[in-house]
């Protein structure tokens, strides 16, 4: 059993910056892999950001790339969301979520194991 919790979230003016991080219990975390996944008032909840249990692999979605770093320490059981350059459409509920089945992480929600509870993101224009 894994719980995850997040923190970080706030509002900020856009071009801003925000970290997130998601801390996890258990003893087990260094062997999932981590996303971070967004969900705007109706949209469909959509990754963002994953990286495999040894932090080796990562993956960004187009709209992020170059803007979001994601890391991982496990050691302190945590993993982060670096937000840089943020932007109005970026506004969204951030939820981590951790996968046991595919080395960086599934594309599909579905198929995530855990996951937290989310935080609020609202970027001002």
């Amino acid at each position: 059993q894994v719980q995850l919790v997040e923190s970080g979230g706030g509002l900020v003016q856009a071009g801003g910056s925000l970290r997130l991080s998601c801390a996890a219990s258990g003893r087990t975390f260094s062997r999932y892999a981590m996303g971070w996944f967004r969900q705007a008032p109706g949209k469909e909840r959509e990754r963002v950001a994953a990286i495999s249990w040894n932090g080796g692999s990562t993956y960004y979605a187009g709209s992020v790339k170059g803007r979001f770093t994601i890391s991982r320490n496990n050691a302190k059981n945590t993993v982060y969301l670096q937000m840089n350059s943020l932007k109005p459409e970026d506004t969204a509920v951030y939820y981590c979520a951790a996968d046991r089945t595919h080395p960086l992480g599934s594309s599909r929600y579905g198929e995530y194991d855990y996951w937290g509870q989310g935080t609020q993101v609202t970027v001002s224009s």
